[in-house]
């Protein structure tokens, strides 16, 4: 029965293969007599194999630009598998040799070397397929940071906190656009390197792209460097919106960190094919430009301040290497380095010049060069006025240039009053068009805006001025000398007690003398340039003598070629009187005598003036304003002392002639006591002016307040400013305005009196910034009305003994000082507690900072709440507060 089982076996089998039982059996021998051969050569083409498959695994291993494509990744799992398949052969091969004298095993032997034969064949298509050239290794994918060498910045903290600032802003997820602007030279690309380079970005991002653009870029130059980091093949003849598509398909599901330095134009990334994704992704750039970074749609600004002193001397120290251990070329180095204004790009190419030096004579050469740039030529500063010279060439308009230029007429790095600067700006005609004073200043704005966002003026520390660093007053300085109607004549703060020789004079339009030890001028200078410019009406003339402390008189004559002038500043000096050629000055619009205590009086001549528009005798000795200040009919700005009335014959009516006035401020000095009859009459005269833009006035007594809000109108118009003190005070400074980053301009400080008068409630309904100095009887701020409270933006409380608290949230009503910004309290000794009571939702969402002093009896600080609040608090200070117990309460989980 087996025999026919066998044999009905082998018919099949015959059948299956289309041959005859005679030819099939043919085979089968055949197998069988291979048996061993079909063995070996399955065992040495798996050897070949597995040989290539270790060639393939070693060059992906030992390349690391190379990675195994998915059609590489497969064949190596087949080459696995057949690995496991021959081994299992072989296995079977071993046990039919061990019963090889067996006849029964025959038909399994033949098998066993047909499978190995076809087993054989296998491995060689796998060998084929398994070549390099065939594609089957690809580039590896790109790493997530290609390391860019560049500085470091971790001991050179006044570049390392940009850094910061920009990783803190990454860790925000809500942040996904983050703009570094700034001048050149201030270290943006260094920065940008650093962050590439980051630790913290590595673990961040799954991919960290870097890009710098150029003046000359394009969205093809980007999609390009994109698509090399990303190691994408593009075919040729594919547009931007295909390259895009291709960007945007391989970004899609990572986590990346697009970095772009230098960008000078505005462009939508989306074109580029940088995706919106839910993956964290974010964008950094870099840029000279301010308003670039919003028309990028930047979340964040960070802006790029100069190194301070001690990490430009590090740096510059670096780059010069051995030859600063020469401890005798250390002061001449500290010299060098204040010549570079704190700017990398400059200290670098300076260090580069000087650690060619190797004594010190070549040293003091080098710095006395240094000091003349850029009147001479030195190696390598001439690129750096070209970087900064194309800010100002692309200014557009000529009176964003000249205005830039001005700032040159000013000390380096000194600040600015932004005010008065429109001031001169509006006399010398560089705003065209305007004839209002508030016009004037808003189109002053919107210039300074202008050169700030392309960083060739810098905000100073000091809110509401600005500065200009040496190397561009440098560049400022060199422009004006090569055009003939702007040329300067600026010395500032050298110390020069003689005036310059008279060459100097005759060939400058514009004069600046500021800051010296002047103690004579010239009797008759020579100004032809001052003069050409009054005949052809070019407008172009200014003359800075302020702050020569020294300077007693100014020559008879001495204005006597200065027909152009426009300008004119003597402020701070000793003069006791004013030349009779000050009447030559028909076309002055700006006269500054603040602070000359000596000048006792204004002339006669004062009347010739007929185009003055500002007029600054503040702190003078002048005790009587002259009836010709009066007919000054387009005067429209006036800055005076209370005491230049005179206490014997206040009542001029002079103030209330100009009619045309529309800035006034009137000073008065600390604890002066005037009559109530003078007060009275001097507020009423103030009253009867329609045209006031802005009003600096003290009211020694509330009652003089009542009387300007009872007489005029001015108080409700929008356009209107103030900035009022009432009652006897230390001072008339607001110092909140220091806080604010800009100018809030209706101030009421309110001193030495007590509860509540409906004058100052109906005033506290327009201000902003509210002083409350030594105040009694009333237990909180709230008892002002908090409604009438609703639009301030800054509050102090000074010596306010019977106040309990702040805020009294029981007669608050909804979203009760939602503009409020910052809060100084000071000597309250009653004080308990900020906030009283239940807190209206949006109340205090804007406070930003709260300081706290000897306030002895408060124990809390944030109660009832109120810390959920203040989302927007970033400045707390509490000091001599001795019995703080608690200053942000923890909540059970409960």
């Amino acid at each position: 029965m087996a025999a026919e089982a066998a044999a009905s076996a082998i018919a099949v089998e015959a059948y299956k293969d289309g041959r005859s039982i005679f030819g099939y059996i043919s085979q089968k021998i055949d197998y069988a007599d291979d048996f061993k051969v079909n063995f070996e050569k399955m065992n040495e083409q798996a050897k070949i194999l597995y040989a290539r498959r270790h060639d393939v695994e070693a060059h992906i291993n030992n390349n690391k630009m190379k990675r195994a494509t998915k059609e590489c990744e497969a064949w190596i799992y087949r080459v696995k598998v057949a690995e496991q398949e021959v081994l299992k052969l072989e296995s079977k091969y071993k046990k039919e040799i061990v019963h090889a004298w067996r006849y029964a095993r025959f038909w399994s032997r033949a098998n066993l070397s047909k499978h190995m034969a076809k087993k054989r064949e296998e491995l060689r298509v796998l060998l084929e397929e398994g070549k390099l050239d065939n594609g089957l290794v690809a580039e590896r994918s790109p790493e997530p940071v290609r390391v860019i060498d560049a500085p470091r910045t971790e001991d050179k903290p006044s570049l390392h906190w940009a850094v910061e600032e920009i990783l803190g802003n990454l860790r925000e997820r809500s942040i996904k656009r983050i703009g570094l602007w700034g001048m050149v030279g201030t270290g943006k690309t260094t920065v940008m390197q650093n962050l590439n380079n980051s630790e913290e970005v590595k673990k961040m991002f799954d991919i960290v792209i870097w890009v710098s653009l150029s003046k000359a870029w394009s969205i093809e130059k980007v999609q390009n460097a994109i698509i090399q980091r990303l190691k994408l093949k593009v075919e040729g003849g594919v547009n931007e919106v295909e390259t895009a598509q291709l960007i945007s398909n391989e970004l899609g599901g990572l986590r990346y960190l697009l970095l772009l330095d230098e960008v000078w134009d505005p462009f939508d990334i989306h074109e580029t094919g940088i995706p919106n994704n839910d993956k964290d992704s974010k964008v950094v750039f870099a840029s000279r430009f301010r308003d670039l970074c919003y028309d990028m749609d930047a979340d964040e600004l960070v802006n790029m301040k100069r190194l301070s002193e001690i990490d430009a001397y590090k740096m510059f120290e670096e780059k010069v290497g051995r030859t600063m251990k020469n401890p005798s070329i250390i002061p001449i180095a500290q010299l060098v380095v204040r010549q570079c204004a704190g700017l990398p790009l400059l200290i670098d190419k300076v260090a580069r010049v000087f650690r060619k030096k190797d004594n010190i004579h070549l040293w003091r050469d080098g710095l006395r060069s240094l000091q003349r740039w850029p009147s001479i030529k030195i190696q390598g500063m001439d690129e750096v006025l070209e970087f900064l010279k194309f800010c100002y060439e692309d200014l557009d308009g000529e009176d964003k240039k000249v205005c830039f230029l001005y700032g040159a007429l000013f000390p380096e790095d000194s600040d600015i009053f932004v005010n008065y600067l429109m001031e001169c700006w509006k006399a010398e005609g560089f705003l065209p068009n305007v004839n209002e004073f508030r016009d004037a200043r808003d189109r002053g704005h919107n210039i300074l805006h202008d050169l700030i966002n392309v960083s060739l003026l810098e905000r100073s520390a000091m809110k509401r001025h600005v500065r200009m660093n040496k190397v561009l007053r440098n560049m400022a300085l060199k422009i004006s000398s090569q055009v003939f109607d702007h040329k300067f004549l600026a010395r500032t703060c050298e110390g020069i007690k003689e005036a310059p020789i008279e060459e100097e004079w005759a060939s400058a339009s514009r004069i600046s003398l500021m800051d010296n030890d002047l103690c004579t001028l010239p009797a008759a200078p020579n100004c032809t340039n001052l003069f050409f410019f009054f005949l052809h009406q070019t407008n172009f003339s200014t003359l800075l003598l302020q702050r020569n402390y020294n300077l007693m008189m100014i020559p008879d004559s001495f204005f006597l070629s200065m027909q152009g002038l426009r300008v004119l500043d003597i402020h701070a000096t000793a003069i006791t009187s004013l030349p009779p050629s000050l009447s030559c000055l028909t076309h002055l619009r700006a006269l500054y005598l603040n602070s000359c205590t000596r000048l006792i009086e204004l002339p006669s001549s004062l009347e010739a003036l007929v185009h003055l528009e500002v007029l600054d005798i503040r702190r003078t000795g002048i005790i009587s304003l002259p009836i010709q200040v009066g007919s000054l009919t387009q005067m429209r700005c006036l800055r005076m002392s209370l005491s230049n009335f005179g206490a014997g014959n206040p009542i001029s009516k002079v103030i209330s002639s100009i009619s045309l006035l529309e800035e006034l401020i009137i000073d008065v000095e600390p604890n002066t006591l005037w009559s109530d009859q003078v007060m009275r009459t001097i507020t009423e005269e103030v009253s009867t002016l329609t045209r006031l833009t802005s009003l600096t006035f003290s009211f020694p007594k509330v009652e003089c307040l009542e009387i300007f809000v009872r007489s005029s109108r001015l108080l409700k118009d929008l356009s209107f400013t103030f900035q009022f003190s009432v009652g006897i005070c230390n001072s008339a400074k607001y110092h909140m305005l220091d806080y604010l980053e800009y100018q809030s301009c209706k101030c009421l400080k309110y001193a030495n009196d007590e509860g509540i008068h409906p004058a100052i409630s109906e005033v506290l309904t327009e201000t902003e910034v509210f002083e409350l100095i030594d105040h009694k009887k009333i237990l909180s701020l709230s008892d002002f009305g908090t409604e009438n409270l609703s639009k301030l933006r800054a509050c102090s409380v000074d010596g306010y003994k019977d106040i309990i608290c702040i805020i009294d949230g029981n007669v608050a009503p909804p979203c009760a000082f939602e503009w409020l910004e910052i809060m100084d309290i000071n000597n309250a000794p009653s004080l308990q507690c900020i906030w009283k009571g239940p807190v209206p939702v949006q109340s205090l969402a804007q406070m930003t900072t709260l300081t706290l002093y000897n306030c002895p009896k408060l124990k809390k600080i944030f109660s009832n709440g109120l810390i959920e609040h203040l989302s927007e608090l970033q400045h707390l200070s509490v000091k001599e507060c001795y019995e703080i117990e608690e200053i942000i309460k923890k909540h059970s989980a409960g």
